[in-house]
């Protein structure tokens, strides 16, 4: 009591006006401590609304280094579709350059901003569900791009159906295996993605689903199979040199997931003077990959128009943001994360190339001719001028 006169004095002011004061204070206490709580703790962006009235997008792209597609497709189309599907919007973009943590540091930096439907493609598809969480603190919805993010709590999952892009590659092999196996010498190589990435564990699925019969039967002999971390194209160099030794140089068939690993498998080939007779898988359709496949050095690849896949997550970002329903944009197709939950998902349809068909890549914007072209000699593939 005698602190509280001290106080008193010290303010000058007399009692009732000292206790108004003093009811004041605590209750803009309370309610700083009600905000700070409501958003889950630590973040202090706006709650989100569940996305309705948004106008503030966070894309979260996962690297640049071992594909070109993630900087050089899909973050001009998302920054080009979504302003121009849901009028009014703005695109907030980083990139995690392979690192999980950083994707995490991103995503709070975009909540922080006041970001509040998030498209995330996720650097660890795992990890990034730490991302769902502290967004979901926030009313803040998320959309899985390109890769499945193992939350629950997901919103939405935009991207090409996984196992059929395996169901392809592996498919191709089936079609064309015999051409490059001969009594005695059927080996095959399988280097797959990243295990972190759910793509890459559905790509490997698809791909079992047309070889394990020709393995079953000894028709193929799998002689190498591995993950390849961060689908790091050196390290993908790496196993094949290694299933190389392995068979004394005794390769027919490489499954690659990527282009991008599927150039470097390709470079352990040269060293062996063995490119141009090993039949080598890809997937991405990019320049590179498209070039390795006119110069007769890689065998097939996966387009998967990314024009497609941006799109889609830009109409999905409208219709959170409009309050519109998005029946009509999945409809009824779910994909099941390892939570055992059913994410509502938009899947778009890949499709096979080889030398008779680059043009359809071309066609449909995913490469420029010229680009596809350029160092090659005139007259390639009867495409090059």
């Amino acid at each position: 009591m005698q602190e509280d006169k001290q106080t008193m004095k010290l303010f000058g002011l007399p009692g009732k006006k000292f206790a108004s004061l003093v009811s004041i204070v605590v209750l803009a206490t309370m309610v700083l401590a009600a905000c700070g709580s409501s958003n889950g703790g630590g973040s202090t962006s706006i709650n989100g609304n569940g996305g309705k009235g948004c106008k503030k997008i966070g894309v979260l792209l996962p690297e640049t280094a071992t594909s070109a597609r993630w900087d050089g497709q899909d973050r001009p189309d998302l920054q080009r579709d979504i302003p121009a599907t849901l009028s009014g919007a703005t695109v907030d973009y980083s990139n995690a350059q392979g690192s999980a943590d950083q994707q995490k540091t991103n995503a709070d930096a975009a909540l922080t901003k006041g970001d509040c439907i998030l498209v995330v493609a996720a650097s660890d598809s795992v990890k990034a569900a730490a991302i769902v969480a502290e967004a979901k603190a926030d009313n803040v919805p998320v959309i899985a791009y390109d890769r499945l993010i193992q939350s629950n709590d997901l919103a939405y999952y935009v991207s090409f159906d996984g196992v059929a892009v395996g169901n392809l590659q592996g498919q191709y092999i089936v079609d064309l295996y015999k051409q490059y196996v001969k009594p005695g010498h059927v080996n095959t190589v399988m280097i797959k993605g990243s295990q972190t990435d759910n793509n890459a564990i559905l790509f490997a699925q698809g791909a079992h689903q047309k070889l394990d019969p020709l393995f079953a039967s000894g028709a193929l002999k799998n002689v190498y199979e591995q993950f390849t971390p961060g689908w790091d194209n050196p390290t993908a160099q790496t196993e094949m040199q290694a299933a190389l030794t392995k068979t004394n140089n005794d390769i027919q068939i490489a499954y690659v997931s990527n282009d991008g690993m599927a150039g470097t498998v390709i470079a352990a080939l040269k060293q062996q003077h063995l490119n141009g007779k090993v039949l080598v898988t890809g997937q991405d359709a990019t320049v590179a990959g498209l070039q390795n496949i006119l110069l007769g050095d890689q065998t097939m690849t996966v387009f998967k128009d990314i024009s497609l896949e941006a799109q889609a997550a830009a109409n999905i970002v409208a219709a959170i943001s409009n309050g519109t329903s998005t029946s009509s944009l999945t409809n009824g197709v779910t994909t099941k994360t390892q939570g055992g939950a059913n994410i509502p998902s938009v899947l778009e349809t890949p499709q096979a190339i080889d030398k008779s068909n680059v043009m359809t890549v071309i066609t449909a914007g995913g490469a420029a001719l010229a680009d596809v072209c350029k160092g090659l000699p005139s007259g390639t593939g009867g495409i090059c001028p």
